[in-house]
């Protein structure tokens, strides 16, 4: 096979090279559990309340200070202000929970000032912090039991050291996803838990294309070593899965981009996992393999 940059062989630049992109994610999760929180989270997670309110004209920084400064005055808290919507027209503020009534008093108060009415209130909520802990589980619960089906699926299909090799590629999906999003500070809601889960089932599709090849492969193996098997069958199955994770990026990146707000929230970090997972399934699922397999035997 004449490929000009061996695949397999150079694993550990990979290696390093994923470590490095997920490092983030795994410090931001590691350190949730002692106070350290490097994450984004919306009412969704965190509770507290959210409004938004069509201003009708771009949302400047004398806008938001301006809108800032009368919710203190009415709501006697301070709330982050931001500005929203494809046009920068509309306004966010979120604070800690506070009454109907006090919420009532701030639309009231914002039509009077902006000249606003109504139909301009685009959101109103409030949202127990208990809420967010029971979404939290739920979404840990989810993709635990996915891991483990997902698992015991393909070791019964193939066998235990391919199951780890992509179950690993999995976590190694999510926490460059999680990275992206810490970096950037991009707002962890629970679009963001339902695009999670569906790389999921989306990343463990192309690792299970190659690994099927592989197997194939294994069987007409004569004197070829499994690192020799691994290199060929990832080139043989390269095209389709780059092709694969092209065109579905081409239709959620249209989504992305001609989409309103609630929908970009979700493909953005779709964008992201189908760009790790295609990754993963050529420079690391196969490589992992081997490498398992390698380690069980050495324990056997």
């Amino acid at each position: 096979m004449n490929s000009k940059f061996p695949i397999v062989k150079n694993f550990k630049i990979f290696g390093i090279i994923s470590i490095l992109l997920c490092a983030t994610g795994l410090v931001a999760l590691l350190g949730l559990p002692f106070g350290l929180n490097l994450f984004n989270f919306t009412i969704d997670f965190v509770g507290g309340t959210e409004m938004e309110f069509n201003m009708k004209q771009a949302v400047t920084a004398d806008i938001e200070s301006q809108v800032a400064g009368l919710f203190k005055e009415v709501a006697g808290v301070d709330g982050s202000v931001t500005a929203a919507g494809n046009s920068g027209e509309q306004v966010v503020i979120r604070s800690t929970s506070i009454d109907s009534e006090t919420r009532a008093q701030v639309i009231s108060k914002m039509n009077e000032t902006f000249g606003l009415t109504d139909d301009d209130l685009y959101g109103n909520e409030d949202v127990s912090p208990t809420v967010g802990s029971d979404l939290q589980r739920a979404a840990i619960m989810a993709a635990a039991v996915a891991i483990a089906l997902m698992l015991i699926y393909i070791a019964f299909r193939f066998e235990l050291t391919s199951g780890l090799a992509a179950i690993t590629c999995l976590v190694h999906d999510m926490l460059i996803m999680i990275s992206v999003f810490v970096i950037f500070r991009l707002p962890v809601d629970g679009n963001f838990i339902a695009a999670v889960l569906t790389i999921l089932g989306y990343s463990i599709n192309a690792s299970i294309i190659v690994f099927d090849r592989v197997r194939e492969n294994l069987h007409n193996a004569r004197r070829e070593t499994f690192e020799e098997v691994a290199e060929k069958s990832i080139w043989q199955t390269l095209g389709r899965t780059i092709n694969t994770t092209l065109t579905t990026m081409f239709a959620v990146g249209a989504i992305y981009l001609l989409g309103v707000d609630s929908l970009k929230d979700f493909t953005l970090p779709l964008l992201i996992g189908f760009v790790a997972g295609g990754y993963s399934s050529i420079c690391l699922a196969s490589s992992l393999w081997g490498s398992y397999r390698k380690l069980l035997k050495r324990k056997a």
